[in-house]
């Protein structure tokens, strides 16, 4: 991150574009959120933009989250009563056959105007004096991330990069924690955005965070899932997302998923398959959809009701409690001599088998002489030449030094299935753990 006496030129040049706050006249200077809010989203979005405007401006990311966490403090410690919106008779009438309970919806835009005013107060006080814990170094991330719309109509993925995930939610501990995640939607992509802005948020928040990282991650997916759906019933959205996240905390990768968009870990140059994704054919999903009364079959591929190739998912509000927003979770404890994970959408992992995975890096290191920052340019295009016709984003982060990597040796395992490690999500401590007994 940047030194102490580097962090207020950065502030220089905000307070160089805006001299004041924003007046009640003066246009926002962020993409607009809506035109309403509840009360659980705000914190969730105001995030979002606030991260997004100072990482347009090239705000170091720790800079960025650290303003962005003591400019939400301030907010939410504030009476936003001032800010509720009654609804229109209109949305009355669809809320009360939809919910039992009101939400209490606010102003979005006057609340994001606010929202910009405290950020601009808190970068003033900053320019002064930086509190220590915003100049503290952070661990550099040696990630590389791209994605394309490829031939689909519209770009329905999104992706969270998150190193600073002390720093956003003033988390104080002495665990160093890390976030990364893959959202892949489908009918639309209000889910998928959805889910990259909330779910973490909601982890963050959730009591057992620190005591149990993957529950507090499996109920961060739920009640997203919750979240959306009332949001999906006021504003008649259909859209839904498949997602995988990651929680490095310490020396533990804990991982959540719902869908087919998956994550696995390298080590020493072997894949170790770290979870099974949700699709209708799975024998116990397919058990429990018909529990329900739903039914799976095969049309062009296994589809919940003749329609979702997914079983679990974020929203698809009319195709609940079938595609269930219930998340499965593992642990896996880090011994050092993990190389990297790669996390990726459907439109990735359809088309590029998991042993071909450990040779393409290893190809791609080698012609790079070791520097990693494009490896996932290169995996796309491989998968777009294989081809695969969807949304397509991968994600590689690394947990070594890629050049460390090739100083090793560490190769990739070819096309031989040999280059494969399955685990055992059900059995304890150094293999991952999960909530749900599975079976490949």
């Amino acid at each position: 991150m940047a030194c102490g006496s580097e962090i207020p030129g950065f502030l220089d040049i905000l307070f160089r574009d805006f001299p004041d706050p924003l007046s009640p006249e003066s246009p926002l200077p962020w993409k607009a959120l809506g035109t309403t809010l509840s009360q659980e989203e705000v914190e969730g979005e105001l995030t979002e933009l606030a991260m997004g405007f100072l990482g347009s401006r090239n705000v170091p990311l720790p800079l960025a989250a650290a303003l962005t966490r003591e400019a939400i403090s301030h907010l939410l410690q504030a009476d936003l009563s001032e800010f509720r919106k009654l609804p229109s008779q209109e949305e009355e009438g669809d809320n009360e056959e939809e919910e039992k309970a009101p939400v209490t919806l606010l102003d979005a835009k006057e609340l994001a105007r606010s929202f910009f005013n405290q950020l601009w107060e808190v970068s003033g006080q900053w320019q002064k004096q930086v509190p220590v814990t915003a100049r503290t170094p952070q661990r550099e991330w040696v990630v590389s991330i791209h994605a394309i719309r490829n031939t689909r109509r519209r770009m329905e993925d999104r992706h969270v990069f998150l190193p600073a995930f002390n720093l956003l939610f003033g988390l104080s501990d002495p665990v160093d924690r890390a976030y990364f995640a893959v959202f892949d939607g489908h009918g639309g992509v209000d889910a998928a955005t959805y889910a990259a802005v909330h779910v973490h948020v909601n982890a963050a928040r959730h009591p057992k965070l620190r005591t149990d990282p993957t529950g507090a991650l499996k109920e961060a997916f739920r009640h997203t899932d919750e979240m959306f759906l009332l949001k999906a019933r006021r504003e008649r959205l259909q859209s839904g997302t498949t997602g995988v996240c990651v929680l490095v905390a310490g020396t533990t990768l804990h991982i959540a998923w719902l869908g087919d968009s998956q994550v696995i870990l390298v080590q020493q140059g072997e894949v170790v398959k770290l979870m099974e994704p949700h699709r209708p054919e799975r024998w116990d999903e397919k058990a429990r959809i018909e529990a329900l009364g739903g039914i799976v079959y095969f049309m062009d591929c296994w589809r919940v009701n003749g329609t979702l190739a997914v079983s679990r998912a974020i929203g698809d509000v009319f195709q609940k409690p079938y595609v269930s927003g219930e998340a499965d979770v593992a642990s896996w404890e880090l011994t050092g001599s993990e190389d990297y994970l790669l996390l990726a959408c459907d439109g990735f992992f359809d088309v590029i088998t998991f042993p071909e995975i450990t040779s393409l890096v290893h190809s791609h290191l080698v012609k790079q002489q070791g520097n990693g920052l494009h490896v996932a340019e290169e995996l796309v295009a491989e998968a777009r030449e294989r081809g695969s016709q969807d949304n397509i984003t991968v994600m590689v982060v690394f947990l070594r030094d890629p050049r460390e990597l090739l100083e090793d040796g560490v190769q990739g395992a070819g096309d031989s299935q040999a280059g494969v490690r399955s685990q055992d999500l059900s059995s304890g401590l150094s293999k991952p753990k999960t909530s749900t007994p599975q079976r490949s």
